[in-house]
Parts: C-alpha cells; structure tokens; sequence
C-alpha cells in the first residue's frame, strides 16, 4: 500500500513535528507535507498550543497548488471544534486528493472521524505508515488519551554503583555539568516537573527550566520562524508535601531573584494530604495552588495526583525526587520510563539509592526494564529504560 516515496515524505513529516518538542502541550506533535508530482509544495508543524496547526501551516504554504496534492500528516488531522477549526474541513476545502496518516487520534473528540470525513468527501485516505514512530513522538498524549494519566519519566544522577547521595545526603554533584545541561531538555519537553517534600527541604530546587550554556543548544524554536530568543514554555512546577512542611521561604515558592519569569513560568502546585487551613492560606498568598488529595494512609494518593494533573492537560511528568518517592510510585506502578546519568565513580554500600523497595525475596519481584537509548553525555553515561509492564514490586 505504502511506497518508498510515501515513507521519504511520512519521515520528513516526522522531523516537522518534532520541532513542536517542547511547545505544543497539551496538544500533540504534528507534522504535515504536501506533495504533487513527486514535489514538496508545502509543509507545516503545529508550534504552540491554540496556534494554527500543521495542516493550516502547509495549506497556507501550498495556496491553490494544494489542490490534487497527497498530504502526509503524522497524527489523524482533528474533526472537531477546540481553540481552532477543524482541521479535515481545511483539507476537504483545499482539494487535497489523497491523505497518508501515520496514526489514528486517540482523542475520543476525534478517534478515526477525521478519517471518516476524508473519504466520505471522496479522499483517499491510507492509515498506518510509520504508527509506532508517531506514537513514540506523542507517547504522553497517548497516555492521557488512552489511560487517563500522563507519562511518568523518573530522572536520576547516580553512581556506577547505584548511589543518589551520600548517606549524610550530600548530592551536589554526582554528575558533570553537561550532563545537567542535557536534563533541560527533559524538562523542557515535559508539561510537569514532580518531586517531593523530602528533596524540597535537602535541595531548595526551583524545577524550572533554566538558561542553556550556548543559545543554539536551547531546545525551543523561535516563534512563528522570526529572529530573536527562543520562546520559552515552562512547566508546570509540582509538589507532593503530605503534612505541608513546605517552607514558605523555599525557591519554588518564588521567582529566581537574578531573572524575571519568563513566558509560562508558574507558582507551584502543591498536593498534600491535611486541611492545615492556616498553612494552606500562607501558601496561597504566595501564589502557590494546594490541592488536598489524601489517600487511606494519610499520605498524598498519587493515582489521583496524575489523574489531576491528566484533567489539567499533562501529558509527559518528569518525576525529580529522591528514593522514598520513587520507590512509592513504583510500588504503585506508575513509572513509565527511567532516565539514568550515571556517572563514573563509587559512593559505597552507604549510598542512598535509586528507589526504597524493601526487601525482595524472590527474583520474580524485580522491577524489568526494557532498554532504549544508552549514549555519553559529557564523561557520564544517559541510560533510557522503559518498565516493562506486568513488572511488579
């Protein structure tokens, strides 16, 4: 069904989407190419959320050359009315004679009706060609379509031998400096940086994404292709403090002193498990937003903590905390994807450690991992590892 020049041209769809890495949650990424006579005419990705989309952008690009064109669209073009038109009608209305998906939309608003509409305006329609590069490139917004929750990527900087910090806590660094710069980018992609009380109080972290070293590592495009900054879209800064320990002088709480906000820069959210009213209050004026989410423990109930922040239109976490908090949403199998610094060095059997699991006495409760990139980063090694699901603790 597919030939080598649908796979050339779905390939350089993907690459278009790409560059909507870090700006378009909570929509997905999208690219699209229009194609006539073996010729690009027009090409497009969707920058920033409530901005026109892919198709609109390669549509203008085209003008009436788009007519008899096969459009290459790595996402189900949308059916329905959110911040802009329906997407299908521009195609219909342009004349495009044929139109190669890569992946169906989960979106329950649209779900194979965009699909629908194309051929029931005589559009030949092909769905399928390269799916799982798609998905992969929007595995968040799948997340939040089809399970209700976002993606959890964990961040760690350890050892060789598996150590996060000393035993007295000191952590400040295990990693080099690039390897820390390479971390932006993560969080830069990511609509939410999680961590909790205990990192809080031994790190006094800000959780935003901080300047790059050079501005042409800085993983966010130029808006609308003109000259200037790159634009910057911070994520939401996420806090899990069961009994409000918070201080109220902590820097998440507040704006780096040496830089005004940048664009997107938000207060915290902080989910906690008690109705301290006074404490709550104190926050609040600071501009933070506390959410009481208990579970039968007493202790923040984090399922209900991604399906918030779900509903709130997350669709990649990165979670940032140390070994009691990711060992509880491992235990609760929440975990989707680690990201591993590991740097060249020993800290010794005292070490803190990746997550607190108790004790394992059978090889069968092991945490499976699924490898997906290794590369250096700096003198320290990145590790990508999926959980495999059915994996339990």
């Amino acid at each position: 069904m597919f030939t080598v020049a649908d796979s050339k041209w779905m390939a350089h769809a993907l690459r278009l989407a790409e560059r909507g890495l870090y700006t378009t949650s909570p929509n997905p990424r999208v690219g699209c190419v229009l194609v006539k006579n073996g010729a690009m005419i027009g090409e497009g990705w969707h920058q920033f959320a409530g901005e026109p989309h892919a198709e609109v952008h390669a549509l203008r690009a085209a003008g009436e050359a788009a007519h008899g064109t096969t459009a290459y669209l790595t996402l189900e073009p949308c059916s329905h009315h959110g911040r802009t038109p329906p997407c299908v009608n521009a195609l219909i209305q342009a004349g495009v004679a044929r139109v190669v998906v890569a992946v169906q939309d989960p979106n329950p608003q649209v779900a194979g009706a965009g699909i629908k509409q194309l051929r029931a305006a005589g559009i030949t329609v092909d769905v399928g060609l390269m799916e799982s590069a798609a998905q992969e490139l929007n595995l968040g917004f799948f997340s939040r379509m089809t399970r209700g929750t976002p993606w959890l990527r964990c961040k760690i900087a350890m050892s060789l031998d598996g150590g996060t910090a000393l035993h007295n806590g000191t952590s400040k660094w295990i990693t080099s400096e690039v390897a820390r710069q390479d971390v932006q980018h993560w969080r830069a992609r990511s609509c939410a940086v999680l961590t909790g009380i205990g990192t809080v109080l031994a790190d006094d972290p800000q959780l935003n994404v901080r300047a790059f070293a050079k501005e042409e590592d800085a993983p966010l495009p130029v808006k609308n292709g003109q000259e200037g900054l790159p634009r910057v879209r911070q994520p939401l800064r996420v806090l899990l403090d069961s009994k409000l320990k918070l201080p109220l002088i902590a820097k998440i709480l507040h704006h780096p002193s040496s830089s005004p906000a940048r664009e997107g820069e938000s207060f915290p959210l902080i989910y906690t498990a008690t109705h301290n009213e006074q404490k709550i209050s104190a926050l609040e004026n600071l501009g933070a937003q506390v959410v009481i989410l208990p579970n039968a423990e007493g202790r923040v109930d984090l399922r209900a903590v991604l399906r918030d922040l779900a509903a709130r239109g997350c669709n990649e976490i990165l979670l940032e905390a140390g070994s009691k908090l990711n060992g509880a949403f491992l235990h609760a199998g929440m975990i989707d994807e680690f990201v591993l610094y590991i740097a060249p060095q020993l800290l010794g059997d005292m070490a803190r450690g990746i997550a607190q699991l108790g004790e394992l006495t059978a090889l069968d409760q092991r945490v499976e991992l699924n490898w997906r990139d290794v590369r250096n980063v700096g003198k320290d090694l990145r590790v990508v590892a999926r959980v495999q699901k059915g994996s339990n603790v």
